[in-house]
């Protein structure tokens, strides 16, 4: 049987923590910042774990060899 492929696109959205638990950015923070309050911005910054409804789709599919 072959290896998977990585999806291209997922490699560089998501990271693994040293738990293993999955790292990924928040949306919302390429255009239209003046509407935006600092605060918000500011947020929208710090990084946040994927769901654990789609941890194990995201590690088993998106991004099996990345851990």
């Amino acid at each position: 049987m072959p290896k998977m492929k990585s999806h291209s696109g997922a490699k560089k959205r998501f990271s693994l923590t040293g738990t293993g638990k999955v790292k990924r950015g928040h949306q919302g923070k390429s255009h239209i910042l003046t509407k935006k309050d600092t605060k918000r911005k500011r947020r929208l910054r710090q990084q946040t774990l994927v769901a654990k409804a789609q941890e194990r789709t995201v590690k088993n599919s998106l991004i099996p060899y990345k851990g």
